[in-house]
């Protein structure tokens, strides 16, 4: 059996700011309520820090509070304290979502669409994060999620490339060199930053040519981000992360790494970014400002610059 905290809280009833401060902070751990002024976590939780840190405020302002780590008497009781974690209902509402999405897939804008996707992120992200006992429904959610976002991209982008399974080999920038790089018109995030990435790490002399049809791709071009390109998703990376490892640009380069998720979270969704929502937001109105797509790298690459400054930077703001 599993080892619980248990947090016994004794609150005034005013002033309420101690309280509201005290549920706001229960709230945020995902603690399960045994009844009034006992809350349950299991010891394992990553929020499980928090309630010391609960323990030590609520003495500190004067009231009462005690935290214990214990087991269950017996099963009857452990089957008591896990069923304050059943989050069958709430997987429940996030898969009706999923699916009343991709019932407006027509008769929505491309925009409304995306918008809709990183809510439903960000709800399948907040169940997950205070899942403790992950099963089944964890499991469907993610792939019904997964397969949302597969639907929406081939909708706006037919030939968005499919996973490959390969192993991702590491190759020398010497021998990409004044080379043109080609890859489908209109590039998103992933064609942008990749072709950020190339420019500023690998070929400073580089070309890019967007491609209306793919199989047009010119003969000795590299060509990026479709199926069958050079480079491509690779398994579950994208190309600005296929492209960063092949030439060794993210191995300790904590900015790099992150900005490969950024990439990653704008592009397929996953691990959300609290910056992802602004970037895609400028993106979009850099698309919506240059229709030639020479114009629009030439506009993203100081809009990339800026991004990884930023996650050099330290954090002291």
């Amino acid at each position: 059996m599993k080892h619980w905290l248990i947090l016994t809280a004794t609150l005034p009833t005013s002033p309420s700011g101690l309280r509201v401060k005290v549920w706001r902070a229960l709230k945020a751990t995902g603690a399960g309520t045994l009844r009034e002024g006992v809350y349950v976590l299991p010891a394992h939780a990553a929020s499980a820090h928090a309630l010391a840190d609960l323990e030590r405020t609520i003495n500190d302002a004067g009231a009462e509070a005690h935290l214990l780590t214990v087991q269950a008497r017996d099963e009857a009781q452990e089957h008591t304290f896990r069923s304050l974690f059943d989050r069958a209902a709430l997987y429940a509402d996030f898969l009706q979502s999923a699916k009343a999405l991709r019932h407006e897939m027509k008769s929505s804008s491309e925009v409304e669409l995306r918008k809709s996707l990183r809510r439903l992120d960000a709800q399948l992200h907040d169940i997950q994060a205070h899942d403790f006992f992950p099963g089944t429904d964890s499991q469907k959610a993610s792939e019904a999620l997964a397969a949302l976002r597969r639907e929406i991209e081939l909708h706006f982008s037919p030939d968005e490339p499919s996973a490959a399974s390969a192993l991702i080999e590491r190759r020398a920038t010497s021998e990409f060199q004044g080379c043109t790089w080609a890859t489908r018109q209109r590039p998103w995030v992933d064609r942008l930053a990749s072709a950020w990435l190339v420019q500023r790490f690998v070929d400073p002399e580089a070309k890019f040519i967007w491609l209306a049809d793919v199989s047009d791709c010119p003969k000795g071009a590299v060509g990026y981000d479709y199926n069958g390109a050079a480079f491509t998703h690779v398994g579950d990376r994208v190309t600005f992360e296929v492209v960063a490892e092949t030439f060794g640009l993210t191995a300790g380069n904590p900015a790099m790494q992150r900005l490969a998720v950024l990439v990653h979270c704008l592009d397929v969704g996953g691990h959300l970014v609290d910056e992802a929502a602004g970037l895609e937001m400028l993106i979009r109105g850099l698309h919506i400002r240059h229709p030639d797509d020479d114009d629009l790298l030439a506009a993203a690459l100081p809009l990339f610059d800026a991004c990884f400054a930023a996650l050099k930077a330290p954090n002291d703001h």
